[in-house]
């Protein structure tokens, strides 16, 4: 199932299971996960981009095996807010997976904007080569949209615990 709202996909969140980010792009997609106690993102691999099918093969075989509760999909918005051509891609994606075997999961966005940006600064920062940088760069900017994602949830949580 789709959520557009985060905090909506949070309730919907199988217990100690951990989500997976991704960063959808048109060659590839980075893949982030995090620990089952949602605390942590951790950037895990690139896809070499194929055909939706053999893409979501191989995203089911990886989430399975990783015991993956729900998905985070960076939303590319402009930086005006405003959607375009490359989020109505991703929500594709996104109906797609939900329509997929394999894919019984919560699902929801997370706004990617800057996301590239800061893997590159970080990765500028640790000293890695261009061409290490290229090879990493979207599984660890998955990493920052699935990062944003477990705070906001740590959050909602947090504050929902304070009203009981």
């Amino acid at each position: 199932m789709i959520f557009e709202d985060i905090a909506e996909f949070a309730t919907a969140l199988p217990p100690m299971q951990g989500i997976a980010g991704l960063d959808l792009g048109t060659v590839t997609i980075g893949v982030a996960v995090s620990d089952t106690f949602l605390s942590v993102a951790t950037p895990l691999e690139t896809i070499k981009r194929r055909k939706f099918g053999q893409d979501a093969a191989q995203l089911a075989k990886l989430l399975q095996a990783r015991t993956i509760g729900g998905l985070v999909l960076g939303l590319p918005r402009n930086m005006d807010g405003s959607e375009g051509p490359r989020c109505q891609s991703t929500r594709a994606f996104a109906r797609n997976l939900d329509r997929a075997d394999g894919f019984g999961m919560p699902i929801t966005f997370w706004d990617e904007r800057l996301s590239t940006v800061a893997a590159e600064r970080a990765l500028l920062e640790a000293d890695t080569s261009r061409k290490r940088r290229a090879e990493v760069i979207d599984h660890v900017a998955a990493g920052f949209i699935l990062q944003g994602a477990l705070d906001r949830i740590r959050v909602i949580r947090s504050t929902r615990e304070g009203e009981l």
